[in-house]
């Protein structure tokens, strides 16, 4: 059998189909490939984004913590100054009632440094008369005719604490004797607001009474609330025969003991001189403090009765 020869052609149906197929599967290819390029940087962008959002609120929330905390800050300063301020408020308040307290004790310490006043300028006006049985003890006279005047302060805490009416009284009853030779200042131990001048009589000039006055504001001196010492040495020291001396015992309180045997002792030591009279005149000024009693008045009525003076109680 005779073989035919074929001549094969390249460019046929089916090698079209085949490089047509070829490159449809290539350009799919390229295709897919791009896509999924584009989709990456898509949704890397969105990423980029998303973490800048994030970032950025939460810089919000901690600026928004920040802010709540310094408000909560502020808030507890506000608390505290508010706080402050009520205890001011408190401690203004106690104040002014404290001052209220002391403007109504200095009204009343004012109005009984008058009448103590009052009543010794009438007695400086009263003519001296001849001692009798019966005496006026309620009020009497207080005569400032003395060349001499000593006064016994009682130096106790609860004087103490009414200084500045004790110093008022005391300066009170020394002006009514505008002129004397001389002035002693005992505490009620017998001890001398100026040691310089124990057993002595201190110079009255204007100076010295000025610096006298300076000095007895300041004075602490130990004290029992006890005026028999200061006049035992009062007696002792001061009190002469030749002279004429008043004696003013200031106190708020007696803690001795019996009463007859102080009354005793010292009207016996004030001597009575041949012209009836006592050696000296034993006045007493009595005040109130926190711890007064009635044995101060007790004591010193009897005594000043006893002895030619007076006692003044000053009010409350």
């Amino acid at each position: 059998m005779k073989r035919r020869n074929r001549q094969l052609d390249i460019f046929s149906l089916s090698f079209l189909d085949v490089i047509s197929c070829g490159f449809g599967a290539v350009v799919m290819l390229i295709l897919i490939s791009k896509t999924d390029i584009e989709s990456s940087i898509a949704g890397s962008d969105d990423v980029k984004k998303l973490l800048s959002s994030l970032l950025s609120l939460q810089n919000s929330v901690t600026q928004i913590e920040q802010d709540m905390r310094d408000d909560l800050s502020s808030l507890k300063e506000l608390s505290g100054q508010k706080s402050s301020i009520a205890s001011a408020s408190r401690s203004l308040e106690n104040e002014l009632a404290k001052l209220d307290k002391n403007n109504t004790a200095m009204a009343e310490s004012i109005e009984g440094l008058s009448l103590v006043e009052e009543k010794l300028k009438q007695a400086s006006l009263t003519q001296p008369r001849k001692p009798t049985d019966k005496r006026d003890v309620e009020v009497g006279g207080i005569p400032v005719d003395s060349d001499y005047v000593v006064f016994i302060v009682d130096t106790s805490g609860s004087m103490k604490s009414i200084w500045g009416t004790v110093s008022r009284e005391v300066i009170n009853v020394l002006n009514i004797h505008p002129e004397v030779k001389g002035f002693q200042i005992l505490n009620d131990m017998g001890k001398p607001l100026i040691s310089g001048y124990d057993g002595k009589w201190i110079p009255d000039t204007p100076t010295r009474r000025k610096n006298v006055i300076s000095l007895f504001g300041k004075w602490n001196a130990l004290s029992n609330s006890s005026p028999v010492e200061g006049l035992t040495v009062a007696l002792r020291k001061y009190a002469k025969p030749n002279i004429t001396t008043s004696i003013y015992v200031f106190g708020d309180e007696y803690s001795g003991g019996s009463y007859d045997a102080v009354l005793d002792s010292v009207t016996k030591q004030n001597k009575v001189l041949s012209s009836g009279k006592r050696l000296a005149k034993i006045h007493a000024v009595g005040f109130i403090s926190a711890g007064t009693t009635d044995r101060f008045s007790v004591l010193m009525r009897e005594m000043t009765q006893r002895n030619q003076g007076t006692f003044i109680a000053l009010p409350r």
